[in-house]
């Protein structure tokens, strides 16, 4: 019987016990700490009454004791649903469509606190078959971006089959969220392979670059969002990013003038662009080369093809399903993943997700490329683009923009209108610019897909 991923952990930290596994709040923990915590968590869990199929709610950021929280959760078998502080109080759909038979909390000080709840006691098909499988399962939820957030259900057993496997791995700082499965998948394969993880407090440029200096982070996984924030704060020519090696990012297509910006940057740091969703996990993706947005896509486990240039994918790890939607899988296995990609040989160009696509009289306008060409152009800080209902075209094309110093509004319309032309199709041009001055890093993850 093949041994359980979780023991392969524990097993890498014991041989590994004095290294460093997590940096946070200027501390170190080394994996013997971690190790001890799994255990102590472990006793803990059990005695409050968590075991197998148990639901439980993990309501955390990252820290220390909280990897050691969902590490033992993991071991005892239960049904994760990892919560950022705050979410459960914006969102009651979280436990009306889970049902969790417990809620555990861990603070930022690493204080831990278990509460028994008050389940329901209708059967739910998805959870029973965890149960019936005695696997650990893992729920998370997308983003709503295109409507109600869905919960998507995993047998986390799977996906951390392919943590079995040891690769090379970097000094990471774990930026992105623990809610999601591309910050979790982060943190897994750096514990999985020994090397230290850098757990954030917070996501501002300043202080990110505060932590990548101090722990000499060599891989840096982040969204194009962040990185455009990163570039325009101006942080990283002051001070000493050298350790950086691997910048890579995703969750979002990644503004051309952006990509060209982090070359000019950083022209010794390897910029991967990467892929993934909640409800498939992360595959493996190697970009045609640095400065291209064309990435190869799949790895073992996945299978691609593109039906009505919308990417589908079967892969090994998929979700068992959603627990408050219809499955968007094929019935031959495929997940419809509502991206709109270019094809070149084996390799894609992610568009966007065709939800996000603007039809201007039947013309298809994706926001990001004109959002890269507002981002070209001088004063422009920022830039998200949308579409409004219009009687006569379906949608015109919108803009918000941000600037760098303050400029006239007619004369800045009129030139940034002048300057798409130049660039776009006539119907792919702004109709209305509207100039703000915060909300655009907001905008913008609404249209983010759901993953990591």
């Amino acid at each position: 019987m093949k041994q359980p991923v979780i023991e392969y952990f524990l097993e890498q930290f014991l041989k590994t016990k004095y290294s460093p596994a997590l940096a946070y709040r200027n501390e170190l923990y080394s994996f013997g700490w971690l190790l001890n915590s799994v255990e102590t968590e472990e006793a803990h869990l059990a005695a409050n009454g968590i075991g197998i199929g148990s639901v439980v709610i993990l309501i955390s950021d990252y820290t220390p004791q909280t990897v050691a929280v969902l590490l033992a959760l993991i071991k005892l078998k239960a049904i994760i649903i990892p919560v950022l502080p705050g979410v459960l109080e914006r969102s009651k759909n979280i436990l009306e469509v889970t049902s969790p038979q417990f809620s555990v909390s861990v603070t930022f000080d690493g204080g831990v606190q278990t509460f028994s709840l008050q389940a329901s006691k209708k059967d739910i098909p998805l959870i029973e078959t965890l149960k019936q499988r005695k696997s650990a399962g893992l729920i998370l939820f997308t983003s709503g971006s295109t409507g109600k957030p869905k919960a998507v259900v995993h047998d986390f057993s799977l996906l951390l089959e392919k943590f079995r496997v040891p690769r090379t791995a970097l000094v990471t700082l774990n930026f992105l969220l623990f809610d999601h499965w591309g910050g979790l998948n982060t943190l897994l394969h750096g514990l999985s392979n020994c090397v230290l993880v850098v757990l954030p407090e917070r996501r501002a440029p300043e202080y990110i670059c505060d932590l990548i200096e101090k722990h000499g982070v060599e891989l840096l996984p982040a969204t194009p969002t962040f990185l455009n924030m990163l570039l325009l704060s101006h942080r990283w020519k002051r001070g000493n990013l050298r350790s950086l090696k691997i910048i890579s990012y995703g969750a979002e297509p990644m503004p051309d003038n952006t990509l060209k910006g982090l070359r000019k940057a950083f022209p010794d740091v390897d910029l991967r662009q990467t892929y993934g969703l909640i409800e498939l996990g992360v595959l493996r993706a190697k970009s045609r080369d640095a400065d291209s947005l064309w990435v190869k896509l799949g790895g073992e486990g996945y299978d691609l093809r593109v039906i009505d240039g919308i990417l589908q994918i079967k892969a090994d790890a998929a979700m068992l399903g959603y627990l408050n939607a219809p499955s968007p899988v094929t019935d031959d296995g495929y997940f419809i993943t509502g991206d709109q990609v270019e094809v070149d040989g084996e390799y894609f160009r992610i568009l966007g997700r065709a939800t996000d696509l603007i039809n201007v009289g039947g013309e298809k306008v994706f926001p990001s490329e004109i959002e890269t060409v507002l981002l070209s152009i001088s004063n422009i800080k920022d830039a998200v683009v949308y579409g409004e209902s219009h009687p006569m075209m379906g949608k015109i094309v919108c803009a918000n923009v941000m600037l760098n110093q303050e400029e006239p509004a007619q004369e800045l319309r009129i030139r940034l209108k002048k300057a798409c032309k130049e660039k776009l199709e006539s119907f792919k041009v702004p109709v209305k610019i509207n100039i703000v001055t915060d909300g655009l890093y907001t905008d913008r993850m609404k249209r983010v897909r759901s993953t990591q």
